[in-house]
This record gives C-alpha cells, sequence and structure tokens, in this order.
C-alpha cells in the first residue's frame, strides 16, 4: 500500500531522500538563482541519480511547497511504502537480533512521529507499528521531521494495534508501555529481550485496553512540576536506554 506525499521541502529532507532512495524522487525543482554550496551539493547528487531536475524563480517555489520556507528546493516524491506486520516480524530474525520494536497508540502529529522515527532509526529499532486509524501515518510532516529516517525504518499500518502486540506476545517479545504514573523506572527494567515499547498519544496517552495488554509499564521519573513530557521526548528516552542497555549486554 502506498500513501502520496505533499511535495517534501528544505535541504536536509530532499538531500536524505536521495541519499536513501532516490528512485521515489520524480523530480526535484531547485531555485534557478543564489544557490549556496548545500544546494549545489544536493544538484550534483541528483544529476548523478538520474532524477529529473527543473529550475524555478522563488515565488514558483513557493507555490509549489505552499510555503516560502522551502529553502530554495522542493521534491516531487512517490509516496512512502508502508511495510506488511509479517515481514516487519521477520527483520530481527533476519539481522539475527532480539527483537527490538515501537508500538504508537494515535501519535497524531506528524512532527512527533517525525522525530520518533529518526531516534527509532538512531538506535536500531527494527520497526514501529501505528494504528490505521486516528493516527499519523507517512505524511509529508512526517517525512520531513524524520530527516530521512521513513526510508530507513520499516513502518506497518496496522487495523488493530492490540491484536498485533498480542501476536509479538506469542512471539516472546516483551510489550512495555509508557505510562506517566505508576509504573517502574525504565533502566529497572530487562530491555535487552526482545521488547516492543508502546507510547499512546498527545495528551491521553495509552488507551486503557492497549495498557492492559502490556506485560509491565514504565514511568519516566520526574523532578519538574509539569509532570510528562512530549511523546517524542519520551520515545527518545526509551529507546536510547533500551540501546545502552544492548550494548552493556546486561541480562
Amino acid at each position: 500500500m502506498r500513501e502520496p506525499d505533499p511535495p517534501l521541502i528544505g535541504r536536509h529532507p530532499v538531500l536524505e531522500l536521495l541519499r536513501a532512495d532516490s528512485r521515489r524522487v520524480e523530480e526535484i525543482a531547485i531555485i534557478a538563482e543564489g544557490r549556496g554550496p548545500a544546494l549545489q551539493e544536493l544538484l550534483t547528487l541528483a544529476k548523478s541519480r538520474g532524477v529529473k531536475i527543473s529550475f524555478r524563480s522563488r515565488e514558483q517555489l513557493t507555490s509549489m511547497a505552499g510555503t516560502p520556507h522551502h529553502q530554495g528546493v522542493v521534491a516531487r516524491a512517490a509516496g512512502a511504502s508502508y511495510w506488511t506486520f509479517a515481514d516487519l516480524l521477520a527483520v530481527p530474525v533476519a539481522r539475527g537480533e532480539p527483537p527490538f520494536f515501537l508500538g504508537l497508540d494515535q501519535v497524531q502529529d506528524p512532527r512527533n512521529l517525525g522525530a520518533i522515527l529518526r531516534s527509532a532509526e538512531a538506535t536500531g529499532v527494527h520497526g514501529v507499528v501505528v494504528p490505521k486509524h486516528n493516527s499519523a501515518g507517512l505524511t509529508g510532516g512526517a517525512t520531513k521531521s524524520a530527516v530521512g529516517a521513513v526510508e530507513l525504518v520499516p513502518v506497518a499500518r496496522v487495523p488493530n494495534l492490540v491484536q498485533c502486540l498480542e501476536a509479538m506476545k506469542k512471539e516472546r517479545v516483551w510489550v512495555v508501555g509508557a505510562v506517566t504514573e505508576g509504573g517502574k523506572a525504565p533502566w529497572d527494567v530487562d530491555l535487552t529481550s526482545g521488547i516492543c515499547l508502546v507510547l499512546g498519544g498527545e495528551g491521553e496517552g495509552l488507551r486503557p485496553l492497549v495498557a492492559r495488554t502490556c506485560d509491565l509499564l514504565v514511568t519516566l521519573p520526574m523532578k519538574g512540576r509539569l509532570g510528562s513530557v512530549n511523546v517524542s521526548a519520551a520515545a527518545a528516552v526509551l529507546c536510547f536506554e533500551a540501546l545502552r542497555q544492548r550494548s552493556s549486554g546486561r541480562q
């Protein structure tokens, strides 16, 4: 299944897409005058990959992008691909590693999804599962925030998140849910075996049924007065804690 993206804008997102999967790029429109070294690097790479290039005025690029904040480049690309859930489960098997997945329960802001994918790619997550409904997908906003991670981290879009978590448990994957209170500190939990870290959406957190499906719950200790952090920040902390444990070989 494919979902078409809006135009991709900005030097870094377009450059990362070219590096990761230039076959998806249908055309790159670059400002005709006043190109700096960064755009010249992008232009050279696009030419070497055989990507169609057009030169436009700043006004034309603004019209294509729908915003003046395009940094002189706009790309038309085919939609990012979703993986099937079965193919996602096969990734750690193929790599010979303990499974490391993320489940996102109705994370609706594409920028949060993109940031989470960025952290997932940095920490070796094998794949991310998102619900088909009431969740952000692999749209232009997520792609821009991910800065190339959309091309590198498998994402499965599923009709029922709880059923997928139950299927993971049958594959000896521990399902670890993140809640704002009442859970163990993540560094007091063994994250070196097969795990799926599950985070809830903005504001509401994990839905009750999803929380009940988890094998155990973790909570990030807070010393401030706000009592919570953005879901993408929480995902980054949990992913890097899992990476720390796995790198040190904790059992």
